[in-house]
């Protein structure tokens, strides 16, 4: 494929990633093995001298901004952020960016891996500034001393990979996350996972080695059976759209290759819960599992995978009964957990009762002025209504009256539905058009201009509004437009700071500098 139908394709796809440079000089190694490809990057100008310490530019005053990562979260950052203001650093495993939503077609052949990357030196290319990247791994987050300690992908030597220390002023975590396993025996030693490019790979050779292994004359009829038997664990969007590729590229293609054993082939997805893609439209949810039915693909619902060995597995069903089947191969889909680095950076600043990294509304890390989360590896912690229900009162009261008028009302409306976005879904689940609408429902007035409330009955007027509040889904739409949002504060930060334009600080004085970070439509795939 020409750099220029590589480059083709990567703009129609990805849609939020514009304006992209023309391909780097690379050299890409790729060998096949069983239909399955292996690509690898290098960059003519790759960073060569990696040392114990990264000395700083010498004769600037820009602040360092340090970036941990190169997934949708990172790359939207680096992106839309103008390095010219910035000293950026980039620190990845990953020296390229993937696009993710498309891993499941990968695992069977309908896009190839090279289709759906883009190395990271490409895409800084043509920013503005000198933007640093380096292949290593974050290995622990110092934020006392601001620091991060880095371990090299590259062997430099024949003892260990090199280490080495990075500072910075500002640091950006968009590390992403790591499947979860829930601790299930066997699952890490037997199951394939899909969050990377190779594992998409592996598994596109595991299903064609389970196929020829079938197709041996000495092999039993059980033994061909397990072999030819795919479990997919998890009925979210990754898992259910893997189960669908992997029965359309059986029944358009493997059964050519293979129509002796044909018949006996087998896909089951097991899901825990009541309905695979619980957290879509149920609509979205019977067509899957209509579809799944008529497709011959058996779905299981209420079964909780509790032990994986080499060749079965064993599940606990909604009675309590255990139950173990024969396989052939596993891909276990069932959520994301937290990364070990990321988990001991959270004890340091006293998050260990969370499950991901905890920000506020503007994606800074709770406790830390100077650091911020995005993406899977983190979730906005949104400040409920009724935690700050007597300032946002006492704010609103001008008068110190005690009580709160309709114009009084009016004029911080827009500021609390800003701050609190679960007002306004509120609002729209009970077709209502404002706040002052919730008032008159509360107070049972129809005269909207009579209205006044004191602190009691403005407390029950929003006593149901956080039931409304919910966490973002760990989408790439969601850390796509976290990272270009970031971006677009850091390159307005020193304009903002003597221009705040986000709305009123009800537990302070002035506004806050920055609107806070909402969820847009968007085309942009899910992970």
């Amino acid at each position: 494929m020409s750099s220029r139908r590589f480059f083709s394709f990567y703009e129609r796809a990805s849609r939020s990633f514009h304006d992209c440079p023309s391909l780097a000089k690379l050299i890409i190694f790729t060998f096949t093995v069983s239909s399955g490809g292996l690509v690898a990057y290098s960059d003519s100008k790759a960073y060569s001298g990696i040392n114990d310490a990264v000395p700083s530019d010498t004769g600037t005053k820009k602040k360092k901004v340090l970036v941990l990562g190169t997934g949708w979260a990172g790359t939207s950052f680096l992106k839309n952020v103008d390095s010219s203001l910035y000293d950026v650093q980039v620190i990845s495993p990953r020296n390229y960016f993937a696009f993710t939503p498309l891993l499941p077609s990968v695992t069977c052949g309908t896009v190839e891996a090279r289709s759906i990357v883009e190395p990271i030196r490409n895409i800084i290319r043509k920013k503005s500034g000198d933007i640093k990247y380096w292949e290593a791994e974050c290995i622990k987050i110092d934020a006392k001393n601001k620091k991060v300690h880095c371990r090299s992908n590259q062997d430099v030597n024949s003892e260990a990979k090199e280490e080495f220390l990075v500072d910075y002023d500002y640091l950006v975590i968009a590390m992403g996350a790591r499947a979860n396993t829930f601790n299930t025996p066997g699952v890490e030693e037997h199951c394939h996972f899909l969050k990377e490019v190779e594992d998409a790979q592996n598994i596109r050779r595991s299903v064609i080695d389970c196929f020829e292994r079938a197709s041996l004359p000495t092999l039993s009829e059980e033994e061909r059976m397990r072999n030819l038997h795919f479990v997919v664990v998890g009925g979210g969007p990754t898992g259910v759209e893997f189960a669908a590729e992997l029965h359309d590229f059986i029944r358009e293609d493997l059964v050519k290759l293979y129509p002796i054993i044909q018949d006996q082939v087998k896909i089951t997805l097991l899901e825990a819960g009541d309905h695979i893609l619980n957290m879509f439209d149920k609509r979205i949810t019977a067509f899957a599992e209509d579809k799944f039915q008529r497709d011959g693909i058996d779905l299981k619902l209420g079964s909780m995978v509790v032990k994986v060995t080499d060749n079965t597995i064993s599940t606990k069903e909604r009675s309590g009964d255990i139950s173990s089947v024969p396989y052939g191969m596993v891909v276990w889909s069932t959520g994301i957990g937290t990364r070990p680095v990321v988990m001991d950076f959270m004890r340091q600043i006293g998050q260990t009762s969370r499950r991901v990294l905890a920000t506020d509304e503007w994606l800074r890390v709770d406790g830390c002025d100077n650091i911020y989360a995005l993406g899977d590896c983190a979730t906005i912690n949104q400040r409920k209504v009724m935690e700050d229900i007597s300032v946002i009162f006492n704010k609103a009261d001008k008068d110190h009256s005690g009580t709160l008028t309709v114009k009084e009302f009016q004029d911080v409306i827009d500021d609390i539905c800003e701050r609190y976005p679960q007002v306004e879904l509120y609002l729209k689940n009970n077709q209502m058009k404002n706040l002052v609408d919730l008032l008159k429902d509360s107070k049972g007035n129809n005269e909207k201009e009579s209205i006044e409330v004191d602190i009691e009955g403005f407390k029950s007027s929003l006593s149901q509004v956080d039931s409304q509040m919910k966490n973002l889904p760990a989408t790439a739409q969601v850390a796509a437009q976290q990272g270009s949002y970031l971006a677009r504060c850091f390159n307005r930060m020193d304009e903002c700071e003597e221009n705040p334009e986000g709305p009123l600080r009800f537990r302070g004085m002035g506004r806050h500098r920055f609107h806070p970070f909402r969820m847009q439509s968007s085309l942009v795939p899910e992970t």
